[in-house]
């Protein structure tokens, strides 16, 4: 009989979610889920549509006004999103 070395379930679990490419789409959920948090209650009232394609969060804002000061906070948000997802998943943020 052989031993086998425990390994963690997290370990186990990430990579079969790599292997079958669930990764990336649970990363941009969970970008999605944090963005109400990050960017604010006020804000996440304000919000219509949010998405994700090729590394940019796209997320429609009711206000110009309010468009244009997220636009000034632009890398705060795409940095504290990224810490709150664990990985880097978006590169830029439009806000239209």
């Amino acid at each position: 009989m052989f031993r086998v070395k425990p390994q963690a379930i997290s370990d186990i679990l990430d990579r079969v979610m790599r292997s079958e490419g669930l990764e990336t789409p649970l990363l941009q959920k969970r970008i999605i889920d944090a963005w109400d948090e990050v960017a604010g209650e006020f804000v996440a009232k304000q919000t219509t549509n949010k998405f994700i394609k090729n590394q940019t969060l796209f997320v429609g804002i009711t206000g110009p006004a309010l468009r244009s000061d997220l636009s000034m906070r632009r890398a705060e948000l795409i940095e504290k999103l990224n810490k709150r997802a664990g990985a880097f998943v978006i590169s830029d943020l439009r806000l239209y």
